[in-house]
């Protein structure tokens, strides 16, 4: 039986054995609920010894290496180690997290404190710099951050006495920050002749700017300010690892294992010897102690946690004990009892009561034990060491019975045979050793088969054969107790393993995923009865998978708790446990099995949540056991939207080809065209890929985009407004709930997100920075001050916006899979939902992250593709559509029941006050009440229905529905085939807008007298559109191919039509039957044209590199032209009717000679005096202008030339619509440029009368109409962009100073050797000898007057206090502009020069000045606002990049 589904048991963690001291200090508080709060492995532990409890927080991913405790004392911050760690704050009491920070720091978070009022956090992060970062942690938002250290930093601390100011301790280093705006500015402390420079450890502030710093000698070191002014010496033997505050003084922990109270001003009250005490040892190190009241709670290295009352200090009470540090790797479970035994690298063997959660015997070896096994009676317990002995012990009293060394090399795994006579102990020399129990372990035989060493090993229900794993994933069978290999498979077929601890071998096929290296799966254990098998990986995970487990890559469900290896893991003799043991986190996990039937009384209990799921059915091969996708689904999964070259990318791109092209550009180029196009009508709806794009505004317009354009149409004049901000395909559109703005998001590289306003279609604000290659989904909250958006990079990020500050409220990866659709909460506005490919996420927002919870579907589905999703009538209820039809229905995160609503899948869901609508591929509305319980009435969309107001024809019954939304008495619908409908309530359908369906659009030709214009695409249709104020769909015509070209007669009769099969074919304008048709060719027929005049010949060019000419009237083929050497993109008539001018792929210019194609070589000169019928060729000296610089990247496509010769539109691969001046000559000609179209421009052309320039956007499919405004028509457009490529200097270069000014570089001087070699310590920093006199240098004040001195040993004179500054020449105006001012009325002067500011008093004439800029001021600026008086800001070059602000009466830094 293969494994379809995960097992639908489950594990509950409900213990953990151990207490992580190593590496870690101060991390083991009291809570204000009198619990105790500390970590182990990935955990977070809140352990009650009043109930002897535990409650588990298991947000973390990894290793959780420090933990801060909130001043209310219920708050628990902790961070952990990993590539991208993150900090998690959340509740001890109900364990849920409160807020996630991340995207900050790198490697590990190492050490973390909250402020005095507990709104500010502070972390350190393990990176190279140890930055230092501080928080707002409730709105999960970075505050500020600097470099911490170049060194390790142990402990930080905020001063609780002084606002604003935090002290960081490290190696030999200790440092005073002040936080000020938003930056952290560090002193370090003086150590001077008071103590020596020291490693400090631990610190803790108090009143009066007094620090007391734990060093690495025992020593405790006073600060003062910054200075050190003590040493309390010998206060330990050894180093000082932990102090803690508390009411009534100081409690400090250090290496020698004691603890020492201290009072408020750090004398001594009592010191507590641990190692003297009753369950003392020798080497005992405190890691971490806490005093509240008359307990104290003490950490110390080897994992033990000890509670102290005061009065009993020789009595510590023993809470919890765990192995030391050193690799865990030995489990074994009691045959009879509810007992487990574990043994590590730190030489202990323990025993632990699984009822009563505790350690009950532990004994310590010689060597470090590998693997432990327990004889049938339980009366033996055989160990296997390091150094390749084995020990057996007596469980009863752990005495020795005895101690074999037959080999050099660790025992890997022993196991006693089930009739209990032997004893099998498999070696890393890979060989089995098989020996007799009651013989006094006499060796009885060896197995000697495999080449690697041995893993695993189980017996045989009857004792007669042993089946062996080794590192080469080799399962091989040997015969007991003599040990010979079993060569004949047929021989083991019937065989019952007693136990099941493989990790290869057909029954556990499935837990391997389908690509993996072997060893990554330490260990597995079969529970025959409940059939369910779990196992034990290199990645922390425990896993549940049924059993037997044949087809690879099974699904499971995972369970997150240990950090790095999972090295054991066995089920208890009964198989109420998994007990889990972990490497290097060296921690013990009892987790109690769920059997199924349990599970149904359990379900209103939320799955733990967390961050890294811990509940989910994934496998590690979803598509396998998949229904089929519907193929629309199938096709949108395969888009990724990435370009090869993206618009943001441009500027980088000409840099790049400007270097290479510094000579080309003498000539003095055209000025751009006077003319310019405006945006007028875009033909065309997004709906191929895209859903729910479409909505009424509150004026009752309606929106939607295509191609890069956002589109506001009025349906009732017929005309449309644009929001043109994007400069690549659009994706997604969101209404907000006022109905008055607009969220739309794009693809690009780093791709933007515009709120709009649909009226004045201005930009009110633009997102970007977190997504990647696009942005597929967005919503706005109900309240409409948020904004979700989703996006298409491998992790499909999920983020919340405060759209209006452009702030990121929190981000977090979505999932696996793509997105279709994010939705937010109406009632909880950080709440929200993703659905998508195979999964449905629910989220609440949690600081700066959002913690997401797979939706539960239980027995009552399968994994379904989500494509649709809105919330119902509470906060709770949630509705989703699936990819098969139908309509699921949540209640929070569980799967309620699900409803059949459509034939296929169904895209589009909106709510309504009271039921919903839905809309799916069958082409039918749907109206529900508001259970789903029914279907009041159903709309299919037919021609039949079409009202006679519509804009253009339906091409097919019941097309797919995209985006369905309802208003003003009508049901908006928009289908896959790029039309906009209008659903009367009653019955009747309105076409409002078309464009091409799914597939390129490349063939575009405009009437020879008539505002209309044809288009063929790859969709197999051939379209008549109308230009004029009517602007719809004349007419349609579907043929057996897709087209890429077109071309009508000169006196319009006739349409002539390339397809893409080499065919090619004649219809009626009018009409659009077949007139004649031929098949010539085999490959694309890309450009055709009538010769001008009476449009006596037809010129036909195809992807063959061949030209044909037909004869009209007799529809003979006369004349084929040859010579070109790659494909025919462009051809274009001369006036006569006598001469082509052809282009091809290959970017060659030909000329041939008509109507019989002979070739002809016309030199570049002689060809510019031709006149040409038409323009549309990219080539040649009079279009040369039009090749921007990165002419290798980027194809023009498209070029058209107005009739009356002066201006040359073009298009091209990047999605720009040009307009050059022609003739174009010299390169890099000055352009206007247009952005709406996406990607390639396939097509332009002008009207008959220039009036109009229609353009097609290949991908995009739309077809767009601008109007020609002439040069007196001044009104400037915002799209319209006066530029070159190469901008020279020829355009009036700079005044003389602007030059100089322009070519400054503020960076050389700033990070070139220091002008004059520096050596010693600068003045102020030298120690001075304190006086009992001496007050604390105050800089910037007169110093006091000199005291006499008598008699000073020598004559010494003492050193000067300080410098003061008393006045500046100078002001810098050779580079700065505007930065004197007029303060206080006029009485005083404001400006800068070198790194000083100046407050010049007039009057006077004294100065005072703000000194805390360390480089050269650039900038000045005083604030104007009544609020702010007398406040400036100045900006400096280089080094550090903050902007102090300053209030002058003061000068100080605000």
């Amino acid at each position: 039986m293969a494994a379809r589904s995960a097992p639908s048991c489950h594990l509950r963690l409900e213990w953990v054995y151990g207490y992580r001291g190593h590496q870690c200090r101060n991390n083991l508080y009291y809570t204000a609920a009198k619990e105790i709060v500390y970590f182990v492995a990935g955990v977070g532990v809140v352990y009650s010894p009043r109930e002897h409890r535990q409650k588990f927080y298991r947000g973390h991913s990894d290793d959780i290496i420090s933990l801060a405790l909130h001043p209310e004392r219920v708050l628990v911050a902790t961070g952990q180690v990993g590539k991208e760690p993150y900090i998690c704050i959340w509740d001890s009491y109900t364990v849920q997290t409160i807020s996630i920070l991340k995207d900050v720091h790198t490697h590990g978070v190492a050490c973390l404190a909250f402020d005095l009022d507990g709104q500010r956090l502070v972390s350190v992060g393990l990176d190279s710099k140890n930055a230092v970062c501080v928080w707002d942690w409730k709105r999960g938002k970075m505050l500020s951050m600097a470099p911490g250290h170049t060194d390790r930093i142990f402990d930080i601390s905020w001063d609780l006495y002084q606002p604003n100011k935090l002290v960081s301790c490290g190696v030999k280093h200790i440092k005073f920050w002040s936080l000020c705006g938003n930056a952290l500015t560090p002193k370090r402390g003086v150590f001077g002749k008071t103590g020596d420079l020291q490693t400090i450890l631990c610190l803790a502030c108090a009143r009066d700017e007094l620090t007391y710093s734990g060093a690495l000698n025992g020593d405790i070191y006073v600060w003062k300010g910054i200075n050190l002014i003590r040493t309390i010496q010998g206060a330990h033997t050894a180093g000082i690892f932990s102090m803690n505050a508390c009411e009534e003084g100081f409690a400090t922990g250090g290496r020698d294992g004691c603890i020492r109270l201290w009072d408020l001003t750090f004398k001594p009250i009592t010191v507590i010897d641990l190692r003297e005490t009753d369950q003392g040892y020798k080497g005992l190190s405190v890691r971490s102690v806490c005093w509240r009241g008359d307990h104290i709670l003490v950490g110390t290295q080897d994992s033990e946690i000890f509670e102290i009352v005061v009065h009993e200090r020789n009595k510590p009470f023993l809470i919890m004990q765990g192995h030391c540090e050193g690799e865990l790797w030995a489990l074994a479970v009691h045959p009879t009892k509810p007992l487990a035994v574990t043994g590590s690298d730190d030489r202990s063997v323990r025993i632990w009561s699984l009822v009563d959660h505790a350690l009950i015997a532990r004994c310590n070896m010689e060597e470090p034990i590998r693997c432990a096994a327990l004889s049938v009676d339980g009366i033996h317990l055989a160990l296997g060491m390091k150094d390749g002995s084995l020990t057996v012990l007596r469980v009863r009293d752990m005495t020795e019975v005895v101690h074999i060394k037959d080999r050099k090399e660790a025992i890997h795994e022993l196991k006693y045979s089930p009739d209990g006579t032997y004893l099998a102990v498999g070696c890393n020399d890979s060989s089995v050793d098989i020996y007799g129990v009651a013989q006094r372990y006499k060796k009885f035989g060896e197995c000697v088969g495999s080449l690697s060493f041995i893993t695993h090993l189980d017996w045989s229900s009857d004792s007669r054969y042993l089946q062996t794993n080794d590192g080469n994933g080799k399962r091989l069978f040997y015969r007991m107790p003599g040990g010979k290999e079993v060569a004949n498979k047929e021989e083991i077929k019937g065989v019952h393993w007693a136990s099941w601890t493989c990790v290869s071998g057909p029954e556990v096929n499935g837990i391997w995923p389908k690509y993996s290296d072997v060893n990554d799966i330490n260990s597995v254990d079969g529970n025959y009865i409940g059939q369910v098998l779990v196992t034990a990986d290199d990645y922390g995970i425990v896993k549940l998978f049924r059993y037997p487990c044949l087809r690879k890559g099974a699904k499971f469900k995972k369970y997150i708790g240990h950090s790095a290896h999972v090295t054991n893991v066995r089920w208890s003799h009964d198989y109420q446990w998994v007990i889990s043991i972990g490497g290097a986190d060296h921690s013990v996990f009892q987790w109690k099995f769920i059997p199924e039937r349990k599970l149904k009384d359990a379900l209103h209990i939320a799955p733990q949540e967390s961050l890294a799921d811990s509940n989910s059915d994934e496998s590690d091969s979803d598509l396998s056991d998949v229904p089929e996708l519907d193929s629309e689904i199938e096709q949108e999964t395969q888009l990724t939207y990435r370009r090869q070259v993206y618009k943001e990318d441009l500027p980088q791109l000409k840099e790049q080809y400007k270097e290479k092209q510094k000579s080309g550009t003498s000539k003095r180029r055209e000025r751009a065209p006077g003319n310019s196009i405006r945006l007028h009508f875009v033909h065309g709806y997004r709906g191929y890929d895209c859903r729910s794009n479409l909505f009424y505004t509150q004026t009752g317009e309606i929106v939607y985009h295509v191609a890069a354009v956002g589109v506001v149409y009025n349906r009732q004049q017929n005309t449309q407004r644009f929001y043109l901000g994007h400069d690549d395909d659009i994706l997604c559109l969101a209404v907000h709930p006022v109905r008055d703005l607009v969220a739309t998001g794009q693809v690009g590289r780093d791709p933007s997100i515009h709120i709009w306003d649909t009226e004045t279609t201005k930009p009110l604000s633009i997102l970007k920075g977190y997504h990647q290659y696009g942005v597929c989904a967005v919503d706005f909250s109900a309240d409409g001050r948020r904004l979700a958006s989703a996006g298409l990079d491998d992790g499909h990020t999920v983020v919340l916006w405060d759209w209006k500050r452009g702030e990121r409220l929190c981000v977090t990866r979505g999932s696996k899979d793509k997105i279709f659709v994010v939705k937010m909460n109406p009632y909880v506005p950080d709440k929200l939902m993703t659905a998508g490919i195979k999964h449905i996420k629910f989220w609440r927002r949690a600081g700066g992250g959002l913690i997401g919870r797979k939706g539960y579907i239980g027995t009552l589905g399968k994994n379904d593709t989500m494509m649709c999703a809105v919330y119902g009538w509470t906060e709770e209820m949630a509705f989703s559509g699936t990819s098969t039809g139908d309509v699921c229905i949540w209640r929070d995160i569980f799967l309620v029941k699900t409803v059949k609503a459509h034939d296929g899948p169904v895209f589009s869901m909106h709510a309504l006050e009271k039921g919903f609508v839905t809309g799916g591929k069958d082409g039918v509305v749907a109206l529900w009440d508001d259970s789903f319980e029914r279907c009041l009435k159903t709309y299919a969309i037919k021609r039949a229905a079409l009202a006679p107001g519509s804009k253009g024809l339906l091409l097919e019954d019941n097309p797919s529905i995209r985006a369905i939304s309802l208003g003003h008495g009508h049901i908006l619908v928009g289908t896959k085939n790029g039309e906009i409908l209008e659903v009367d309530k009653s019955g009747p359908i309105t076409l409002l807008v078309q464009g091409h369906m799914e597939g390129e659009v490349w063939g575009l030709a405009t009437h020879p007298y008539l505002p209309i214009c044809a288009t063929v695409s790859d969709d197999k249709t051939l379209r008549i559109w109308d230009l004029s104020p009517s602007h719809c769909m004349l007419a349609v015509r579907k043929l057996k191919k897709g087209g890429r070209c077109c071309c009508f007669s000169p006196d319009g009769k006739a349409l002539a039509v390339g397809l893409n099969d080499g065919s090619f074919l004649m219809a009626n304008a009018d009409t659009l039957e077949d007139l004649v048709s031929f098949h010539h060719r085999k490959d694309i027929i890309s450009d055709i044209r009538f010769s001008p005049g009476s449009g006596k010949y037809l010129a036909v060019a195809s992807h063959d590199s061949f030209i044909d000419i037909y004869n009209v009237m007799s529809s003979k083929r006369v004349g084929i032209c040859k010579g070109a050497t790659s494909y025919i993109t462009h051809v274009d008539w001369d006036i006569r009717g006598k001469l082509l001018q052809v282009n091809t792929g290959a970017k060659e210019q030909l000329f041939f000679e008509a109507p019989r194609g002979k070739k002809q070589t016309i030199p570049s000169e002689e060809a510019e005096k031709i006149g040409w019928a038409s323009w549309t060729s990219v080539l040649g000296l009079c279009c040369e202008g039009i090749w921007p610089v990165i002419g290798e990247v980027m194809d023009v496509t498209a070029s058209c030339l107005t009739s009356d010769k002066t201006v040359l539109a073009t298009g091209d691969d990047l999605g720009f619509v040009k307009l050059f001046r022609y003739p174009a000559k010299g390169k890099f000609g000055k352009f206007k440029r247009y952005v709406a179209h996406s990607t390639h421009v396939t097509n332009v052309r002008w009207t008959y009368d220039d009036s109009m320039l229609v353009t097609l956007g290949g991908a995009d499919m739309s077809l767009m109409v601008w109007t020609n405004e002439m040069e007196g028509y001044r009104e400037k457009r915002p799209c319209d962009s006066e530029e070159s490529d190469i901008d020279s200097e020829e355009d009036g270069g700079y005044d003389s100073d602007v030059t100089r000014e322009n070519e400054i570089s503020y960076t050389i001087r700033a990070l070139s050797t220091s002008i004059r070699p520096m050596f010693g310590i600068k003045p102020h920093l030298q120690q001075k000898e304190p006086s009992t006199d001496e007050r604390p240098p105050v800089s910037r004040a007169p110093p006091q007057p000199e005291k006499l001195q008598t008699n000073n040993v020598g004559k010494k004179k003492r050193p000067i206090e300080d410098l003061v500054l008393e006045l500046v020449f100078g002001y810098r105006g050779r580079d700065c502009r505007n930065n004197v001012h007029y303060l206080n009325d006029g009485d005083d002067i404001i400006y800068h020069t070198a790194s000083v500011g100046i407050l010049h008093n007039v009057a006077t004439g004294t100065q005072s000045f703000y000194q805390e800029h360390n480089d050269d001021i650039l900038c000045l600026t005083v604030n104007q606002h009544p609020k702010f008086i007398n406040i400036v800001a100045t900006g400096q070059v280089i080094q550090q990049t903050c902007q102090p602000q300053r209030r002058l009466c003061t000068s100080g830094t605000l």
